[in-house]
């Protein structure tokens, strides 16, 4: 059974920063390219970042361009999102996800999400 589990979500001030993992199970991890995408109640889900399956290449939505870093360490079968300088828009619940094409997909697995909250 795959599984991806998020962490690291919370509470932070404008400007701040938060690091989210993604720990993935029951897959072979490193064959798949790893995404994060970002959700509000009421809203449309929103891609953030993809990386390849071997982390050479990454794809970023405008709007997190320059704060925001996706990563992978595929020997500990996790992937990353470092964020910085966070903004109150940047609060959402955040999910990640397992695919076969880095900017199209289609993503086959998700994860159950991480709520992140930034406070002005």
């Amino acid at each position: 059974q795959v599984q991806l589990a998020e962490s690291g979500g919370g509470l932070v001030q404008a400007g701040g920063s938060l690091r989210l993992s993604c720990a993935g199970s029951g897959l072979i991890f490193g064959a798949f390219v790893m995404a994060w995408f970002r959700q509000a109640p009421g809203k449309e889900r929103e891609f953030v970042a993809s990386i390849t399956e071997s982390g050479g290449r990454t794809l970023y939505a405008d709007s997190v361009k320059g704060r925001f870093t996706i990563s992978r360490d595929n020997a500990k079968n996790t992937a990353y999102l470092q964020m910085n300088n966070l903004q109150p828009e940047d609060t959402d619940i955040y999910y990640c996800a397992a695919g076969t094409n880095i900017q199209y997909g289609p993503f086959l697995y998700w994860g159950q999400g991480t709520q992140v909250t930034v406070s002005s």
